[in-house]
């Protein structure tokens, strides 16, 4: 989702009269690949690009692919196969062992259906074909089974409607071919999911470096106070929003869902006990309280007494100490601890070395080598949201 918010910002600052620009989209992956399917760039017709497909391999080429979409305002599919140890075709010896097709389509043919994903701020599904007469065509549509935007042909739309429908419940990407009167449509079935929101519950010098590194990955960032002095504009300069709120409408005040992960380290015992019986029965996913595990279980104990008994399912999503085994200690070591966390748990990884980790590196297809999205499945609240 960071690749097409950061797409849908970076349109919205451009001139386009006086530009022109196209959209590369991973769409499909055999082996392995530094990026997986749906992994986007906003390529210019200055050179200049935003976000990426690859590790920096491809990038070179599919601009001057993007070039000839730029003139000719027609969708193009590129297959790079980057099992040869030198691939003299893209100047560069990469040797990834995977075979990557890149769709590449004009911006304007793209950027309505992507600025409306990032506008629902909920879990979407998206078919784009990348492989017939209807390449670029795309079809978006709801977890209620509502098309919100369509260009597919008619012929397909409805089997397609239904497979995302169907792929609601495995929530992995994949691909399809589609038979059409003009010919077999080969379509991009992808999941896209909200990034990540997340609010911090005090705004003290070490919550900062936790919001910077937040925001760069492409999350939202709320910050919220009871103290004024914390919040102040120049100490969050990129968070979304800064909340001076008291503890007890923290509830009302914050819309939390199962994308969002609070985040409590305000170093106010009592604040930090009282916000956790605010959102503990929210959907938050995760819930991460700053400092020893003593003063969490003080928490508990003072919680029982209010009769608030925390069940293992709420135990589950808290976590405190907060933060990867990393061995963090300054603020923004810290930060990068908790930030790898929510992370971990969001993606539904241990967070363990990768040399530890047996098998591929990505989440594949069952009987198949095709790289596929990690998909987010949340709690058993988020569960029955979808």
């Amino acid at each position: 989702m960071k690749d097409v918010n950061t797409l849908v910002n970076e349109y919205r600052k451009m001139d386009w009269q006086q530009r022109k620009g196209a959209i590369a989209t991973v769409v499909n992956v055999h082996g392995s690949s530094y990026r997986s399917p749906g992994a986007r760039m906003l390529i210019l017709d200055d050179g200049k690009w935003v976000g990426s497909i690859s590790g920096g391999c491809l990038e070179g080429d599919a601009l001057r692919k993007a070039r000839q979409v730029m003139v000719e305002k027609k969708s193009m599919t590129v297959t790079y196969d980057t099992r040869e140890e030198s691939n003299q075709k893209l100047g560069i010896g990469l040797g990834c062992n995977g075979v990557i097709d890149v769709l590449i389509q004009p911006v304007e043919e793209a950027i309505d259906t992507l600025a409306a994903v990032v506008h629902a701020q909920q879990p979407l599904v998206l078919a784009t074909v990348f492989a017939g007469t209807a390449s670029g065509a795309m079809l978006l549509q709801d977890t209620h089974g509502k098309i919100l935007r369509s260009t597919l042909p008619e012929s397909i739309q409805r089997e397609v409607h239904a497979d995302l429908w169907l792929m609601l419940e495995s929530k992995r990407s994949q691909t399809k071919n589609y038979e059409s009167p003009a010919g077999v449509q080969a379509v991009f079935l992808e999941l896209v999911q909200p990034a990540p929101h997340v609010i911090l519950f005090g705004g003290g010098f070490d919550a900062r470096p936790v919001s910077h590194l937040a925001k760069s990955l492409g999350w939202r960032v709320d910050v919220t106070d009871e103290c004024v002095a914390h919040i102040a504009p120049v100490f969050f300069p990129s968070a979304d929003k800064l909340s001076l709120c008291q503890r007890e409408f923290v509830d009302r005040e914050f819309d939390i869902t199962p994308y969002t992960a609070c985040v409590l380290m305000s170093h106010n015992y009592e604040y930090d006990r009282d916000v956790l019986q605010k959102v503990i029965n929210s959907p938050a996913p995760y819930i991460g309280i700053l400092g020893p595990r003593k003063r969490f279980d003080k928490m508990v104990a003072e919680l029982a007494q209010r009769n608030v008994t925390l069940t293992a399912e709420q135990l589950d999503r808290i976590h405190s100490p907060i933060g990867l085994d990393i061995g963090a200690e300054a603020p923004d070591e810290i930060a990068l601890a908790i930030i790898a966390e929510i992370q971990s748990k969001f993606t539904h990884r241990s967070g363990g070395f990768l040399k530890h980790h047996p098998g591929p590196i990505h989440t594949r297809q069952a009987g198949s080598d095709q790289v596929l999205k990690q998909a987010y499945l949340g709690n058993t609240a988020a569960q029955k949201s979808v």
